[in-house]
């Protein structure tokens, strides 16, 4: 077994947030150390829970379309790596979406798995989780914003609302996403892999 596999097993055990998580402990995550692209989203929902299979859900559909990418090519881990901000389903809030991912999850696990990934050339940062841990200050006061100054972040990052169907009205209202970024979006993951 290499390292990263000893790692992913590490990290596929753990159970840190059990006594929290109230569908249990289930980490999804994939990659390899040849991957070039890297996906931080939010966390996995039921579906993805259910399957443990990364973005494998209407939200995974939508993000697709955004990469003008197949499901075989997506889910080729040798290429593309996926580490949520929560591993772990953290559950359904009582007001609808889900709660946001643990807060233990990204400072135990990432520094290692993002050592253990080290061909990524370019993240997507999808919501404001994985934009707030990456970007930091530089990001600006809202996640439109942020997304908005997607240029300010290359050549390492890319800020990506998050495809759900609840933000489906925000696309609406921010055609220049579709226009500009998803464009972009296209060229520059195809650089990173392919180059």
């Amino acid at each position: 077994m290499s390292e990263i596999e000893r790692l992913f097993a590490k990290v596929r055990a753990c159970t840190l947030c059990a006594g929290v998580l109230p569908h249990g402990c289930r980490p999804v995550l994939r990659g390899t150390p040849t991957s070039r692209l890297l996906i931080v989203g939010q966390a996995p929902g039921a579906r993805v829970h259910a399957s443990g299979i990364p973005w494998n859900d209407p939200s995974g559909d939508r993000l697709r379309r955004w990469l003008a990418m197949d499901r075989d090519a997506f889910y080729d881990e040798s290429r593309i790596a996926v580490v949520p901000m929560g591993l772990c389903y953290p559950g359904t809030a009582p007001k609808g979406g889900d709660y946001p991912p643990r807060p233990e999850c990204a400072p135990l696990w990432h520094p290692p798995l993002l050592d253990a990934l080290g061909g990524v050339r370019l993240t997507l940062l999808i919501g404001q989780y994985a934009q707030a841990r990456y970007l930091g200050s530089r990001r600006k006061a809202t996640m439109t914003g942020t997304v908005a100054a997607w240029r300010e972040y290359g050549p390492g990052f890319i800020p990506l609302p998050h495809p759900s169907w609840r933000n489906t009205a925000w696309l609406n209202r921010n055609p220049w996403f579709d226009a500009e970024l998803v464009p972009a979006l296209r060229r520059r993951v195809a650089e990173a892999l392919d180059g």
